[in-house]
């Protein structure tokens, strides 16, 4: 259903005999969260009104002013084919009560359409196109506790291989098949898909990689990624994580997003002239991207489990530099486009247990930082390829090795997210506390290997 029009969406819904309504929202954190009410409360007056919830309850206000409503977002109606009874899923608008219902600042599809609409109003392009890499591991089993006098935890996969599990093929490739039900299942909702495989961890690591969106389209879909991946896998009496590492010892999972910009109906990173046949302009954007890496690690990489992947040895991005074809490097330029209108580079670091909506729409303001400023990071030494302007030795800096060390990053520069309002200030200073609460409650515990290395010293 891609209809605007409520009574376009209605009769449709209609003729599909739909019973249910169903509004899904992300959390701060990156929790998906719905609320369902009979296809008979499905009117215009909700249309207007709304939806009234508990916004404290998402992250998002403080519970003693903490009431907010959901508006349907027609755009992204789909027929939900998880729920038993027909129901009619959709996205909502995160709005304040007030009578004109204003969105809500710190809501991450508010803030996604704020990134995209400030590189409008400043004239540097018209949209932004991006693919993103969905990494995840599946188990057979997964057994997990954490308590005062126990901690435990137990994957189990059947997989097994001597090396290199990647694009390893049937059977030893055991969840192809579920990778083919997943993709069928994102062609329902309109999610491009360009190609699955296993990918390189030894045990269970998958990937599914999509294609070119504009920015708020991308970060829907990545939603909806995730839930089409969790109700497929219950349903086959599977477990699929995301966790960045989940395994000792094994390749981690990320979210790697490649992405260029749009003016015109022409692709303006793309110069046959320059390095790696980018422009100017999509050079200054990735100066910018690698100029904020470290405070953008707070919201790509926002889990205490991301700097376990962060890591030498696992082709997981630990430098803040820049080439052709090297994973190693935060931000790769791919060698392998042949299609100049798909000129890109690609931000490596980023994890699926971000928020996408925040993550993505940072790494669009590092970019357009890094564009209003006229970085050039050929100049400052960022690519090993080239020696820096001044003629000084090439000194490489690393990504955040905590995420203690990503919110102080954060905490000290965090203006370029501001630009235009795209990010509230009240935003930033809630994701550093709840992001530093949770830091304190994993420092509280003991860890199983602790009481290997110290239980008989």
């Amino acid at each position: 259903m891609s209809s605007q029009n409520f009574a376009a969406v209605r009769m449709e819904a209609i003729d599909r005999k739909i019973e249910f309504v169903d509004l899904k929202v992300l959390d701060l954190v990156g929790r998906l969260h719905h609320i369902t009410f009979p296809f008979d409360r499905f009117t215009p007056e909700v249309m207007g009104e709304g939806i009234g919830f508990d916004g404290s309850s998402y992250g998002f206000l403080k519970v003693e002013d903490s009431d907010m409503v959901l508006l349907p977002d027609l755009t992204t109606a789909h027929v939900d084919p998880f729920r038993q009874r027909p129901t009619l899923t959709m996205f909502a608008e995160v709005k304040h009560v007030d009578a004109g219902r204003t969105p809500f600042a710190q809501d991450g599809r508010t803030i996604v359409r704020a990134a995209e609409g400030l590189l409008r109003e400043m004239g540097v392009a018209d949209t932004t196109r991006w693919i993103p890499e969905y990494e995840f591991h599946i188990f057979e089993e997964a057994d997990f506790d954490s308590g005062n006098t126990s901690a435990h935890y137990r994957m189990e996969s059947r997989e097994r291989f001597f090396q290199n599990a990647y694009h390893a093929c049937n059977p030893h490739d055991r969840h192809d098949d579920f990778r083919d039900e997943v993709c069928a299942v994102m062609r329902d909702f309109d999610i491009p898909v360009r190609y699955h495989h296993h990918e390189v961890g030894a045990k269970a690591q998958q990937e599914i990689e999509g294609w070119f969106d504009d920015l708020p389209t991308t970060c829907d879909n990545a939603v909806m990624t995730k839930y089409i991946l969790f109700n497929l896998a219950e349903r086959h009496g599977l477990r699929v994580t995301f966790m960045p590492k989940p395994l000792f010892d094994n390749a981690g999972s990320g979210w790697h997003l490649h992405q260029y910009l749009m003016k015109d109906g022409r692709n303006v990173f793309d110069d046959p002239a320059g390095y790696a046949s980018l422009s100017p302009l999509a050079l200054s954007y990735v100066g910018g991207v690698l100029l904020h890496s470290h405070a953008l690690c707070a919201f790509t990489n926002p889990s205490t489990n991301s700097y376990k992947r962060l890591v030498p040895g696992f082709e997981a991005p630990t430098a803040i530099t820049f080439g052709r074809s090297n994973r190693g490097a935060a931000v790769r330029i791919p060698s392998y486009v042949a299609d100049p209108q798909h000129r890109r580079m690609e931000y490596r670091p980023p994890d699926f247990t971000c928020n996408p909506y925040l993550a993505a729409s940072a790494i669009l303001m590092a970019g357009l930082d890094g564009i209003v400023r006229g970085l050039d990071p050929l100049a400052d030494g960022y690519c090993p390829e080239h020696p820096p302007a001044d003629g000084r030795p090439h000194t490489v800096e690393f990504l955040p090795r905590s995420l203690d060390d990503a919110l102080d990053a954060l905490e000290v520069d965090h203006e370029f997210l501001t630009r235009g309002g795209v990010f509230p200030e009240a935003l930033i200073t809630r994701w550093l506390s709840i992001k530093r609460a949770e830091i304190q409650a994993i420092n509280r515990r003991p860890h199983p290997y602790e009481f290997s290395m110290y239980f008989d010293l």
